[in-house]
């Protein structure tokens, strides 16, 4: 089954009715009488989407979605609500209380299942996130004074831009904007195509609001597919207007890529709705991915030095290996290793063996090409890759790198200078199976060599082969 589905309605029939289309589909589908019921099947747990009737007794729909926008433990499970009637009022109830949709009945079949994917998208890339992240991503939609981003009409935070991108001499495109401009304190912009196209990661706006038919039928949905495929607007979300009725092309542009659609005409208070909401489930993914970002990185950096991190430096070992294996280039490797440093650590202290290891680890960074690598793999023992390399350029890399750490001027409390030295061991990566291993085991005898021939010095591997 491609997703689990609860359907909440009062009446047995609709719920049978929606659940023989969503079985058709595929999908796995439970069912709830009642609001209280769809809350404790919530809480439980494992519910991708849930389609609620609007009107039932005791707690309506918007109640419902208001309390699972509440519970950290449902506050992110996609909610559509479906109502007998198209009224306003009903709508706005619906999306204030953080609904992702709101369907008519009789509901379209088609737009039903183009959301369904659409929000099915959503939740799995939260859901791997959250997986990946760890218990930091357990913030949820959680905000300052315990409030949802759902709760009240108060504006979404300032410091970002929304682009509204249709026919620049459109009069409705104009009447939006400047409705839309005193409900938020995003800026408010007109955008054309080119321009949206153009645009960087930096300066790219948090929201686009697409007319489907600007300058040419279907315009929209072709830039809205280009949006979606490019590094600086992938993540915005995007808002795609359609004429009323148009289900088929909701259904398209949910497929591709769409974060929402809506049809004119529509209250301003209905589109500024859901812009929020958009802007905050933007918000929540980004924090997400930069959550997990982060995590990617301390993983595989040193805290100290700020250089990768013993893990990363042999698996990106492994793949220069590949790589000149691949392409029947060369690389070298040095092994570096401060000279007296546990004396340092016993006479100076430990705060004073850290500055000693930031500076030289810098020094080494400082002193290599941007292709190359430097890598902490452990204490005071550094190693950096260098591809595309013979054994002279290594040979040459690596005096330059043992005179830069000589001439560090790290200074001690009263003033007085502290000498450090390194010696280094330099080998080159053999046309072999186990390179890497070879290599680091030959480059260990040459920084033993250097160690034991005085120290401060730069000794090549005997054998390469």
């Amino acid at each position: 089954m491609a997703g689990r589905i609860l359907i909440v309605d009062d009446v047995a029939t609709n719920r049978i009715v929606m659940k023989v289309k969503l079985n058709a589909a595929r999908y796995d589908v439970v069912t709830a009488g009642s609001g209280q019921e769809a809350l404790d099947v919530a809480r439980a747990g494992g519910i991708d989407i849930i389609i609620m009737d609007m009107m039932m007794p005791n707690l309506t729909g918007a109640e419902t979605c208001a309390r699972l926008r509440a519970d950290p433990a449902t506050a992110t499970v996609p909610v559509i609500l479906v109502t007998a009637s198209d009224d306003t009022d009903a709508r706005m109830e619906g999306l204030s209380a953080g609904a992702d949709d709101f369907l008519s009945k009789p509901v379209d079949e088609i737009a039903l299942l183009a959301r369904v994917r659409s929000l099915l998208r959503t939740r799995e890339e939260e859901r791997t996130y959250e997986e990946h992240g760890g218990a930091l991503l357990g913030m949820g939609f959680a905000e300052a004074g315990g409030q949802t981003p759902f709760e009240g009409q108060s504006p979404a935070p300032a410091d970002g831009q929304i682009a509204l991108i249709a026919d620049s001499t459109s009069n409705w495109l104009l009447r939006q904007r400047d409705r839309l401009r005193p409900l938020f304190r995003e800026r408010v912009a007109v955008m054309g195509r080119d321009a949206a196209l153009a645009l960087d990661r930096e300066s790219a706006p948090d929201l686009f609001l697409i007319d489907a038919d600007f300058g040419a039928p279907n315009a929209g949905l072709r830039l809205l597919s280009e949006l979606r495929s490019r590094n600086a607007t992938r993540h915005a979300a995007l808002i795609v207007i359609l004429p009323a009725g148009d289900s088929e092309r909701a259904a398209t542009a949910l497929d591709l890529g769409a974060s929402d659609v809506a049809y004119q005409p529509f209250p301003v208070d209905e589109i500024a709705m859901r812009i929020r909401t958009q802007l905050s489930r933007k918000k929540r993914a980004d924090r997400m991915r930069d959550t997990l970002e982060t995590g990617l990185r301390l993983a595989v950096i040193d805290p100290l030095t700020g250089l990768h991190n013993r893990r990363y430096g042999l698996h990106h070992l492994d793949r220069v290996a590949t790589r000149c294996r691949a392409q029947g280039i060369r690389a070298g490797i040095i092994l570096m290793d401060l000279d007296h440093f546990k004396a340092v650590n016993d006479t100076h202290g430990h705060l004073v063996g850290d500055k000693v290891l930031s500076l030289a680890a810098k020094a080494l960074k400082d002193n290599l090409r941007n292709e190359d690598l430097v890598c902490r793999i452990g204490g005071e023992e550094f190693l950096a890759v260098l591809p595309d390399s013979d054994i002279e350029k290594v040979r040459a890399v690596a005096e330059r790198l043992r005179g830069a750490v000589e001439a560090l001027d790290v200074r001690l409390e009263d003033g007085g200078p502290l000498t450090v030295t390194m010696s280094l061991g330099v080998a080159m990566l053999s046309d072999r199976e186990d390179a890497p291993a070879h290599a680091l085991a030959v480059v260990d005898r040459a920084l033993y060599a250097a160690k034991d021939a005085g120290r401060n010095r730069v000794e090549l591997a005997e054998s390469f082969d």
